[in-house]
């Protein structure tokens, strides 16, 4: 993005929890949120205190066949929140955005099984465009 001439911001490890400061002072025309929301015990503090007028953000779906993804190595490596695509969206509109596209996809895995079958037909994130 820094390429394409885009200055580009990052968190630097604050725990969004409970470290609100750097989302509240960023200084932007848009905030992405890759992957991010799903591992906040309170994503709406986050939505609610973000200063800008537009917001890209992907989550992974919850799928019923398979559980929330916990890394047995990493304590901050787990998620909270696995949304349905109504809760992230509600979530959304609760915190003051409106969404204004929002597409869904799967992720196939090259491995034979009835998980990796599902997953072939089944979508495992979500992406929205919002603003405020």
């Amino acid at each position: 993005m820094e390429k394409a001439g885009y200055k580009v911001i990052n968190t630097r490890g604050e725990d969004l929890d409970k470290d609100l400061v750097m989302v509240r002072e960023v200084e932007a025309d848009a905030v992405t949120a890759f992957e991010i929301f799903e591992h906040l015990v309170a994503p709406y503090n986050v939505l609610s205190a973000i200063p800008c007028r537009k917001l890209i953000a992907t989550v992974p779906l919850d799928l019923w066949f398979a559980p929330a993804y916990r890394s047995e190595t990493d304590p901050w490596d787990r998620h909270f929140h696995e949304f349905e695509d109504w809760q992230f969206d509600w979530l959304l509109e609760k915190s003051g955005w409106n969404i204004r596209k929002r597409e869904k996809w799967t992720s196939p895995v090259p491995v034979l099984g009835i998980r990796p079958l599902l997953r072939k037909f089944t979508p495992r994130y979500y992406a929205v465009y919002a603003e405020k």
